[in-house]
């Protein structure tokens, strides 16, 4: 599709025919340009709301993202190929008051019952244009980055946005509390972890190939994080728990994985020289594809300061990959110390590297890890993902 004029929007019918008669018309406004862990659930809700149901009402599901320049990326080619109903709202920049009308726009073609906004720009963009009068708005609480100026300052909007919608939802517990010091009533909140979908095993073949291309010798242990490269999701102190290790075992011959891409690259590839990890990190940006580097690793690292319900911790669940991670936000809501993770603070060092360390040499301890993780993954379902949201979207019709 050729790229739309910065005064206009691209709109897409729907795919194949219209939502049938009596169809909950839902339409979720998703900022995402590659697969993010918002992105994932949006398009699972979809998946789920196109399979043939008779125990539910039809659902039908729009979406709406942001582009500037040619509206193409990973995330609108995943959603034009799986064949769902997109609007492309353009930009010419930070802040274009043109965004507000394209947006209006948008809604009275799809004339959706509700509106599903994923993150702060959404949330104010729907209450300042006045949308929240036009559909029943649920506004799903993510969490807060601070990747930049643009993001904090909609960050301190969200105090005033998300007030006007008949539903708030949020991914943990954690984030509920916060929410409720916002302002939101706690009979507004409502709690929903992310789902995740099991996925066939990645071919011994494929994952050997992968060994060769990144020079992983076999037998060396893989340690791998997956997410954006900004400050808060910890790989600063990633990178000194492997010094850490290093020192402590100096014969430890391991390999650290970090794929994602973001503000903090450059960084934290000055910080992993300074550091003298070598060739111990690579370095792999964006990944659109990563089962075949869960099949790889020997342990998952999430080292994060703050989290809400990480769609990668089960990924590396689902995956089968044993779990190091920080009990932070939602985290400690999925995954129990010692049980099926190790779960240590945040910003603690040689916390991190001693758990690193004791996954990667008690192979015994991995697989009662791994073990445990699969009761887990059986909890986030995509089915009962999609059914509790379809509960939540008629509790704000009616509201």
């Amino acid at each position: 599709m050729a790229a739309a004029p910065a005064s206009e929007s691209s709109f897409e019918p729907w795919a194949a025919e219209s939502p049938a008669r009596g169809a909950m018309r839902v339409m979720a406004l998703v900022e995402a340009v590659s697969m993010s862990g918002t992105a994932k659930a949006v398009l699972e809700f979809a998946r789920e709301a196109s399979r043939p149901r008779h125990d539910l009402p039809p659902v039908g599901i729009s979406i709406v993202t942001f582009a500037r320049g040619e509206p193409d990326n990973a995330f609108i080619r995943i959603v034009r190929r799986e064949g769902y109903p997109i609007d492309i709202v353009t930009e010419s920049g930070p802040f274009d008051p043109g965004v507000l009308p394209r947006l209006r726009e948008a809604v009275k073609r799809r004339q959706p019952d509700i509106l599903w906004t994923n993150a702060v720009k959404s949330h104010f963009l729907v209450r300042l244009s006045g949308l929240d009068r036009r559909a029943a708005w649920v506004a799903f609480h993510h969490g807060y980055t601070t990747t930049d100026w643009k993001t904090r300052l909609y960050n301190q909007f969200d105090r005033w946005s998300p007030r006007g919608a008949r539903r708030v939802v949020t991914v943990c517990r954690a984030f509920a509390a916060d929410l409720r010091t916002r302002g939101i009533r706690s009979e507004r909140i409502r709690v929903q972890p992310m789902p995740i979908r099991p996925s066939a095993p990645v071919p011994p073949e494929a994952v050997a190939d992968l060994r060769r291309r990144l020079g992983v010798a076999g037998g060396q242990p893989v340690l791998l994080a997956v997410g954006r490269l900004s400050r808060e999701k910890g790989h600063a102190e990633l990178l000194g728990a492997l010094a850490e290790m290093r020192r402590r075992e100096p014969g430890l011959a391991l390999k650290l994985l970090i794929a994602g891409d973001g503000p903090q690259r450059r960084e934290l590839e000055t910080l992993s020289a300074r550091l003298d990890l070598g060739d111990a990190v690579l370095f792999l940006g964006y990944q659109e594809n990563v089962r075949p580097l869960y099949a790889l690793a020997d342990v998952f690292v999430l080292a994060s300061h703050s989290e809400g319900s990480p769609n990668v911790l089960l990924e590396a669940m689902e995956a089968g990959v044993a779990v190091v991670a920080t009990a932070v936000g939602g985290i400690p809501e999925i995954a129990t110390d010692e049980e099926n993770a190790l779960l240590v603070e945040p910003r603690n060092v040689p916390a991190l590297a001693q758990a690193l360390l004791r996954a990667i040499q008690d192979p015994p301890l991995r697989a009662t890890l791994t073990g445990a993780a699969g009761q887990v993954v059986r909890r986030h379902t995509p089915d009962q993902y999609y059914r509790n949201l379809v509960a939540i979207f008629r509790e704000a019709l009616s509201a």
